[in-house]
């Protein structure tokens, strides 16, 4: 009974923190754990007033994604869609971006931080943790109980250490490649914002 309660409530709270994660109120803008950044500057060809190009709730659509726009904090949140019975690839690793906009004259200022959900970011540090560390207990009870004492126990501790090392393989890769998708998926809807707010010349650091 206890185990399904946990489960339940494991479930509750990865839900909550991914609905905080999405939602692109106010409240939810800087929500999420900080992963990278950069910075741009566009030069507008269009309207100088920023909120202009966002309709009189701050939204703007964009092919691949939405854009909020909170005038008061001068922030700007981009996310890809999520549509539930999408036949996109979905990951674990979901990404949105905080945008703050400072202007200079007729060029915007625009310094990008790229989130990903608390529960992703927890759930995958965890689980990483637990293999190096469960593969690290293993050799030292191993070689204490004098495992490696013999031709056998020195075949069994190794065939242990190069399984635990495989999953940690395994995991980084997935997480790069989970990485990669999220984030060309998030830098799509980026370069749409800046191209909606008239880029013409864009400079990175």
């Amino acid at each position: 009974m206890a185990g399904v309660f946990g489960a339940i409530l494991c479930i509750a709270i990865i839900s909550g923190d991914w609905y905080q994660f999405t939602s692109l109120r106010e409240s939810a803008s800087r929500y999420g754990c900080r992963l990278a950044s950069r910075r741009d500057e566009v030069s507008q060809s269009g309207s100088p007033h920023l909120h202009k190009h966002f309709n009189k709730s701050g939204l703007l659509e964009l092919p691949h994604g939405l854009a909020r726009y909170l005038r008061a904090q001068n922030l700007i949140i981009i996310r890809p869609y999520y549509h539930l019975f999408s036949m996109r690839f979905r990951t674990a690793w979901p990404l949105k971006g905080t945008i703050e906009v400072r202007s200079e004259g007729r060029n915007l200022l625009l310094e990008l931080v790229k989130r990903t959900p608390w529960s992703s970011a927890i759930i995958t540090t965890l689980w990483l943790g637990i293999v190096v560390i469960g593969t690290f207990a293993f050799v030292v009870m191993f070689a204490l109980d004098g495992g490696f004492a013999t031709g056998s126990g020195v075949m069994l501790g190794v065939g242990i250490v190069a399984l635990g090392i495989l999953v940690l393989i395994f995991g980084l890769i997935l997480l790069s490649l989970a990485y990669r998708l999220e984030d060309q998926r998030l830098m799509q809807v980026y370069q749409e914002l800046k191209e909606k707010l008239g880029d013409k010349k864009v400079s990175t650091t």
